[in-house]
């Protein structure tokens, strides 16, 4: 019987997740630096991707090729997600927390020290975990601007 592999277990190397993607190792690697995936990293250092990643990297693609948004763009969105409110931040928090008073990127590039945050394996996080498609970011500007 064969187990199931879970969504955001990492399982690609790199070439296949780009052969999966139909775009360069590079690009990959570019993706990463400009801090919009963090991949697992082995031991060896070399970078796994799962599902999840896949799904997350198509969505940059998209935005990327048909929206015609650049990479700055996507940056600048993600950097947006109010994530003090995702993990209950405290005031104390907010207000050393360069995520929060600033949007030059995402919190997992930009992770505020001496803070709630500091500690935290962003790859795990849920601010990166469960908003990493682009659905999911999409529903959940929808629902903050519904409870306004």
């Amino acid at each position: 019987m064969f187990n199931e592999i879970q969504n955001d277990e990492p399982i690609y190397p790199i070439r296949t997740a780009a052969k999966l993607l139909n775009i360069s190792v590079h690009t990959l690697r570019m993706y990463e630096r400009e801090n919009l995936i963090i991949p697992f990293k082995k031991s060896t250092c070399h970078r796994l991707y799962s599902e999840s990643d896949i799904h997350r990297i198509n969505c940059i693609r998209s935005a990327i090729n048909e929206s015609k948004i650049s990479i700055n763009g996507i940056k600048t969105i993600y950097s947006m997600m109010p994530c003090w409110e995702v993990m209950n931040c405290s005031k104390e928090d907010r207000s050393s927390c360069t995520a929060y008073l600033r949007h030059s990127g995402p919190c997992w590039a930009v992770k505020g020290e001496n803070t709630i945050c500091a500690s935290k394996d962003c790859r795990s996080c849920s601010v990166y975990h469960d908003y990493g498609e682009c659905g999911s970011i999409k529903n959940f500007i929808r629902n903050k601007l519904t409870s306004l």
